[in-house]
């Protein structure tokens, strides 16, 4: 039996239809990611998922339970870790684990959770005097105090410095190595292709790509792509005339040519810079990404 199981999911706010007739499984031990612009639908999926939120319609399960009906059989099976938290500022970090440790019957150890997270040197002090980022690092070990089955973790790495970001991708690895299933929203591309066994891509309340990362590159690029930057006015559909072009995306200055032939396509590419007089630089060729897929898939990047 998969841990989730959703089936025609749905939920509406007036003419607003934010979940619009999802379905998805995801297996035990796996990292699933889910990816999509704000408004997507991602988060009130995930909400209806941990209880949080009741559905119109459609089937839920998660462990095999009915979230909008299991309550406290379910919470003690989860680990939920929200995008914002509040938390009570004048208690210290070793307090506040201790205390959520006491709401379950099953719980890990304090200080093996402030070890897990990198917090030896914040252990005493006050919620108030965290950094964002150790704040972040703070909600994931709260949202496994209770050493759960699965858990949800909603944006984690927002608000930290790239080591400790890379720090937290070895902790959630950890998280699988052990057997525990992971849900994953983010807005950090290189996060989703190094941590998701599979990333459902949502857009309109809608799944509308679901599959292992490397195969979502694949299924839509088999070119490279010529990356450069320009502030002259070229735009996509002057790239996209150059030859053995397949597809161009301009954001501002930035320009991605994706290309079948990249020593025809870059021979043609500077033929049309000195046409134009325009400077081209930071001039790189590149695999195509998942970042190139979510672009071609909705039209927005992933934080518009």
């Amino acid at each position: 039996m998969p841990v989730i199981e959703v089936r025609d999911l749905r939920k509406a706010y007036g003419d607003l239809h934010a979940v619009a007739g999802v379905s998805f499984d995801v297996a035990e031990g796996e990292v699933f990611g889910m990816l999509g612009p704000n408004g997507a639908g991602k988060t009130t999926t995930v909400e209806i998922l941990e209880g949080l939120r009741i559905r119109d319609s459609g089937n839920v399960r998660v462990l095999g339970l009915d979230p909008a009906a299991s309550g406290r059989e379910l919470k003690r099976l989860v680990g939920v870790q929200l995008q914002q938290v509040a938390l009570y500022p004048r208690l210290r970090v070793h307090e506040v684990i201790s205390l959520f440790g006491s709401f379950y019957e099953r719980q890990a150890h304090t200080d093996d959770l402030i070890a897990m997270m990198g917090l030896e040197d914040r252990r005493n002090a006050r919620i108030s005097e965290l950094s964002g980022g150790q704040a972040q690092r703070l909600s994931v070990a709260l949202a496994v105090v209770n050493e759960p089955q699965l858990v949800f973790l909603d944006e984690p790495s927002t608000g930290m410095d790239p080591q400790a970001r890379r720090s937290l991708w070895d902790t959630i690895e950890g998280f699988k190595a052990d057997g525990m299933t992971v849900v994953l929203t983010t807005h950090y591309m290189e996060e989703a292709e190094r941590l998701c066994d599979r990333v459902a891509v949502m857009d309109h309340g809608r799944i509308i790509a679901l599959d292992r990362p490397g195969a979502l590159v694949r299924e839509s690029f088999a070119e490279d792509a010529i990356e450069f930057v320009s502030t002259d006015g070229l735009t996509a559909e002057d790239l996209g005339g150059l030859a053995s072009v397949t597809g161009a995306t301009s954001q501002g200055s930035a320009h991605s040519v994706f290309s079948s032939d990249i020593p025809r396509t870059m021979g043609s590419l500077l033929a049309l810079a000195q046409e134009r007089d325009a400077p081209l630089e930071s001039m790189r060729v590149r695999h195509a990404t998942l970042e190139d897929v979510f672009l071609k898939l909705t039209g927005r990047t992933l934080r518009d």
